[in-house]
C-alpha cells in the first residue's frame, strides 16, 4: 500500500519529531539519541533542563550540531556529525559507554525505526538482502534505557511503518514506550496503542490510513504542539 507524504520536507519532519521529542525529558536526565533523525532533538532541549546526552560512541555531554565557526572533526556523535561538547563533557572508550547502556544508566533512548508494531516491538538494523554493517548498540540501548522512544518519519517512501506485527528482524521486542512522528504521538500500552496527540496538518482519517496496526483514541487528544 503506497501513500503519499503531506508536502513536508525532510527538514520540516525533523524539526516537527525534534521538537516533540524534546519535551518527553526531565531536568537531568541522561539521554541517548540514535543515529538520523533522532540527532536532531538534542537542538530543541532548553539548556536549563541541564540534559546530558550520551552518544554510543563514547561521548557524554553532547550538545547540539556544530557550526562552521564551532567545528571540530575530532568531537563526532554516533552518526558521524560534527556536534558541539556542552561545560561537563567527557569522552571514554566503547567499553564504557556499552556498560553505561547495559547497566541501567540511561533515562531515556531515542531511536528511528524501519518498522514498529502494536506491541511495542521494533525492527530498525536490517532490511533482508541489503548490506548492513551491523546493529550497533540499539539493542543494547532499548534494553537498557528507562524509557524508549521511537522519533521516525510516519512512512516511508509511501509505505507504512507503524503496523500490526513486524515483519522485519527484530530490535527490541515490547519494548516501545513511545511512537513520535510527524503527524501524531502514539503511547505503547498493554492494550495496545493509544493515540494522545496528532499534528492538526492531518486528519484522523488521514492517520487511520498511514497507519497499519490497531490504535485506540485517547478521550483526552489534543494537538501536537
Amino acid at each position: 500500500m503506497e501513500l503519499a507524504n503531506k508536502e513536508l520536507s525532510k527538514d520540516k519532519i525533523k524539526e516537527i519529531v525534534g521538537k516533540r521529542a524534546a519535551k518527553e525529558f526531565k531536568k537531568g536526565d541522561v539521554v541517548t539519541l540514535g543515529i538520523g533523525l533522532p540527532t536532531a532533538v538534542a537542538n530543541y532541549v532548553p539548556e536549563q533542563m541541564q540534559i546530558m546526552f550520551q552518544s554510543e560512541n563514547g561521548f557524554l555531554g553532547v550538545s547540539k550540531n556544530a557550526t562552521e565557526e564551532t567545528k571540530d572533526d575530532k568531537i563526532i556523535n554516533a552518526g558521524g556529525i560534527c556536534v558541539e561538547a556542552r561545560e561537563g563533557a567527557c569522552f571514554y572508550d566503547s567499553q564504557m559507554a556499552f556498560t553505561m547502556m547495559r547497566g541501567g544508566h540511561i533515562d531515556a533512548v531515542v531511536l528511528g525505526a524501519l518498522q514498529v508494531d502494536e506491541e511495542g516491538s521494533m525492527a530498525n538494523w536490517l532490511i533482508p538482502n541489503k548490506f548492513a554493517p551491523g546493529m550497533g548498540g540499539a539493542m543494547d540501548l532499548i534494553v537498557g534505557s528507562k524509557k524508549v522512544i521511537v522519533a521516525m518519519e510516519h512512512t516511508s517512501k509511501g509505505q507504512i511503518k507503524i503496523v500490526k506485527k513486524c515483519t522485519l528482524p527484530l530490535t527490541a521486542y515490547k519494548e516501545v514506550d513511545l511512537i513520535i512522528t510527524e503527524r501524531c504521538v502514539f503511547e505503547v500500552t498493554n492494550k495496545g496503542l493509544l493515540l494522545t496527540e496528532i499534528n492538526p496538518m492531518f486528519t484522523l482519517d488521514e492517520i487511520k490510513s498511514s497507519t497499519g496496526a490497531d490504535f485506540s483514541i485517547s478521550p483526552h487528544l489534543k494537538n501536537m504542539e
